[in-house]
């Protein structure tokens, strides 16, 4: 490539960086948590309500930790066994404040995961037709023992009809490690927290591990059956609900998921199944997406190394700046995984992995595959 080509891309990524900076609602800070819970007059009734298709290695857990909530208020649990083959029901424990309930077959227009949950709020009218709030969690989620009082309490003291939080993701394996706090900081990226969590703005987004919904609230908006086809059912619960009043979405490090990556087909899939559709099924944006990852993410790195091996130092000089902009942006994404600085080099590495995710997906959707869950395929338009 032409060196005034690429000095003239890497001003553009370095401009790039300095507008993600300062104009994308600090989002790189990391800094939307829960802070400690203090003491209400009265601690509603809450119930969770968890959809589970073949998820006995983890089921139990998830199940104990909420159970073992540090909560003042009553805390009921309901496991939707969807149609699970691994004695996920059995799994699940036995408890007086626990209900499984065996899922019946999916109808048309639903995607299987909003089903299970429709069938879980359905039994909650039942069992727990008094709870003021429901917790929507995953099969795979360990809660902190104070989770719970923390996420009533910001919603009872700040008026907020959905809070949530990005449970910390499991960050073990070579792969995980590379991959999954890039996945975080480009979630928060795509969607601000300061933003989600600002009633004037219109940006809303939720993470589907632990949203706490206010059920008045949503039966007001019409209830799981307004977003059944969705397959990014997080954020259309969130776009769902911010009409109707404030939502809050933050970050956490004590509640965590147990779901392992340990390969790169595993992360591969995760994303593959539902980054066509983030982009409305369209072609020309997945082109978009591809060429400005590669702008901001690729560019950097590549003129810094030109600029040292070449008489070009105003090139590399560009690069390492933007590139250094970077680095300081990922830095407490990577300080919330316990993960060195050095690693903030690697992000462009990271980006061109999921740039090619983005592009499989569309592959994927293009043979008819489309998006899925728990072995579940659906396809979309």
């Amino acid at each position: 490539m032409n060196a005034d080509i690429l000095f003239a891309l890497a001003s553009l990524s370095l401009f790039a960086w300095a507008v993600l900076e300062f104009f994308r609602g600090g989002f790189w800070r990391a800094d939307q948590r829960l802070g400690p819970a203090g003491e209400l007059g009265h601690w509603p009734g809450v119930v969770a309500v968890i959809p589970a298709r073949n998820e006995a290695p983890t089921i139990g857990r998830t199940v104990a930790s909420l159970l073992g909530q540090d909560y003042p208020g009553q805390v009921s649990v309901i496991v939707v066994d969807d149609g699970s083959d691994d004695g996920t029901a059995a799994a699940a424990g036995a408890a007086a404040n626990l209900r499984v309930v065996p899922g019946t077959p999916l109808p048309s227009g639903w995607t299987g995961k909003l089903w299970a949950v429709q069938q879980g709020m359905t039994a909650a009218q039942v069992y727990t037709p008094d709870a003021v709030y429901v917790l929507m969690t995953d099969a795979d989620i360990e809660h902190a023992p104070g989770n719970l009082r923390e996420l009533v309490f910001k919603a009872e003291t700040e008026r907020l009809h959905l809070v949530s939080l990005m449970v910390k993701l499991r960050a073990v394996s070579a792969w995980e490690r590379l991959l999954i706090p890039a996945f975080v900081f480009f979630f928060q990226k795509l969607y601000p927290f300061p933003w989600v969590n600002d009633p004037a703005s219109p940006t809303a987004a939720a993470a589907g591990g632990c949203m706490l919904i206010r059920r008045d609230t949503l039966d007001a908006a019409g209830g799981i059956e307004a977003i059944r086809d969705r397959l990014i059912d997080d954020c259309a619960m969130a776009a769902l609900i911010k009409p109707k009043g404030p939502i809050w979405l933050g970050l956490t490090k004590t509640t965590r998921s147990l779901r392992a990556y340990e390969t790169l087909d595993e992360i591969w899939d995760m994303v593959a199944r539902t980054a066509f559709v983030q982009l409305d099924h369209s072609y020309l944006a997945v082109a978009g997406t591809v060429a400005g990852m590669a702008l901001i993410y690729l560019v950097p790195p590549v003129a810094a190394l030109v600029g040292l091996v070449t008489p070009h130092d105003q090139l590399g000089l560009v690069g390492v700046i933007a590139w250094a902009v970077m680095c300081i942006a990922y830095r407490p994404t990577l300080a919330l995984y316990g993960e060195p600085v050095w690693r903030s080099l690697l992000l462009p590495v990271a980006a061109v992995f999921y740039a090619l995710m983005t592009v499989s997906s569309a592959l994927r959707h293009l043979g008819g595959e489309g998006g899925g869950w728990k072995g579940r395929h659906y396809s979309s338009g």
